[in-house]
């Protein structure tokens, strides 16, 4: 199969699987919402902050080293699975014995045993994670389509019974961890074919590799902080009902990002890391990413943006309403951020991940003053604010270095770009037209708003970007 068929495929079962996984995830959270306080929510993503803090650590960016080098020395792969599961084994440990610590700070008791159990998603992960990687590289993204969705529905199926059975907070982390144990047995049997460890170890063999990592590690650190900050200022200064309101807002203004994009990156780096040499035909491939997650996002946040009002009340019930004008800011940073997603694609293919530690570096010296003037003078608003200028500045400096990395490309970006911005504002005024003279509330005038916001974007898409014939063509190559 050719390298271009390959993208295709990888795409549209990669795209199966974000469909399916994102249903449940979706009907999970809805469903949630309506039995859990909000309060639960805010403990849960005070859990989720610290495994995703440690997770930078444990595994030094040996997903992107392996893909990058295109390794297939059984040795190297033996010392990197049980480097990969020693730091596991630690950082479970570091994790389950800071509970008292973050209890502290966050003045949750709840929080101890969500973090205890939470803890041991790291003992979980490392059996199976380099064969995930393995995967990635030999573009066998139908194995890991079937692994996500059964994870995601095994997990989600746990997470809502238990929670119709009284186990609070528990209930999530419980589903979480049993889509990860789905999730890794899958992913040794789908790819053990391509490696089985010996008992080999010599970190002398992998040096290239640690030192990829290092400034992957470095790189995620300050990513980490600079990306939620914002989290950590609100749950603990404002406590966590206030951080669980925060989170379902931040949760589905990024639902296009966590799940969107992912389909076209994760195709992407291992095709571009194919042609690193080739600078001409990385700028082209970089600039048609670019042109697909715009089509793909902007229609989904501007729909988001005015139908916002109806919506939350309709999927999560009362007493979610302060979630909406927090949505309507995170709608602009998360359409910022997609925009500046692609590059770590080009920087990696290029090896050049150091840029991307600088620019993280630059974002969170920018990040925090405004997150303490802006959070004092507006609370949460105010610090979602802060995370959008942080973000408009990011991109900025984004774009800088991808000039440098494939030369210039802003004049063909702004081409393209324009016109979904432009089928985006027909959309919105036309469902705010349907909201003045019609109506916003109720199941039948969400339905219908979303119905003429999807019809206008579509008719527009049709007529000036993608012809009938093009979307045959497409579907044939499939």
């Amino acid at each position: 199969m050719s390298t271009t068929k390959k993208a295709i495929d990888g795409g549209k079962w990669i795209t199966i699987s974000t469909v399916i996984s994102t249903v449940f995830q979706f009907v999970q959270v809805t469903i949630l919402a309506r039995l859990l306080d909000p309060a639960v929510f805010g403990v849960i993503s005070v859990s989720t902050l610290i495994i995703n803090f440690f997770y930078i650590f444990s595994n030094l960016g040996f997903s992107n080293s392996i893909i990058y080098k295109q390794e297939n020395d059984q040795k190297a792969l033996s010392t990197l699975y049980f480097l990969s599961l020693l730091m596991g084994f630690f950082i479970f440990l570091v994790v389950y014995f800071s509970s008292p610590l973050i209890v502290a700070y966050y003045k949750e008791p709840r929080l101890d045993k969500v973090i205890k159990l939470a803890s041991l998603y790291f003992v979980i992960i490392y059996f199976g994670q380099i064969y995930l990687f393995l995967l990635q590289k030999e573009l066998r993204f139908k194995s890991i389509a079937i692994m996500e969705i059964s994870g995601a529905v095994v997990g989600a199926v746990t997470a809502i019974t238990l929670a119709y059975n009284g186990f609070e907070e528990l209930s999530l982390i419980y589903g979480q961890l049993t889509m990860h144990v789905v999730r890794t047995a899958m992913q040794i049997a789908l790819g053990i074919k391509f490696f089985f460890p010996s008992l080999y170890f010599n970190l002398g063999m992998i040096k290239e590799h640690i030192r990829f990592g290092i400034y992957n590690v470095g790189d995620g650190l300050l990513g980490f902080i600079q990306g939620n900050a914002d989290t950590i200022v609100v749950g603990g200064v404002l406590g966590v009902k206030s951080l669980g309101f925060y989170t379902v807002a931040s949760q589905l203004a990024v639902f296009p990002i966590t799940k969107l994009n992912p389909i076209i990156l994760q195709v992407a780096y291992p095709l571009l890391a194919k042609m690193k040499d080739n600078d001409s035909e990385l700028k082209k491939s970089y600039i048609k990413i670019l042109d697909l997650i715009s089509y793909l996002n902007l229609p989904l946040l501007a729909g988001l943006f005015i139908t916002a009002n109806s919506v939350i009340p309709l999927l999560y019930g009362s007493g979610w309403e302060p979630t909406i004008p927090l949505i309507k800011i995170f709608v602009f940073q998360s359409f910022f951020s997609c925009l500046a997603h692609p590059l770590y694609t080009i920087a990696f293919t290029k090896g050049k991940p150091n840029l991307l530690f600088y620019l993280n570096l630059v974002t969170l010296i920018v990040k925090i003053p405004l997150l303490y003037y802006f959070g004092k003078q507006w609370e949460v608003t105010g610090i979602a604010y802060a995370f959008l200028t942080a973000t408009v500045i990011n991109l900025v400096l984004n774009f800088l270095i991808a000039h440098s990395l494939i030369g210039e490309f802003m004049k063909e970006f702004m081409a393209n770009i324009s016109k979904p911005l432009l089928f985006c504002l027909l959309m919105v005024g036309s469902v705010f037209l349907y909201q003045q003279f019609v109506g916003v509330q109720g199941p039948i005038n969400t339905l219908l708003q979303i119905a003429i916001g999807g019809a206008v974007f579509a008719v527009m898409t049709l007529k000036f970007k993608l012809s009938w014939a093009e979307i045959k063509s497409f579907r044939k190559s499939v």
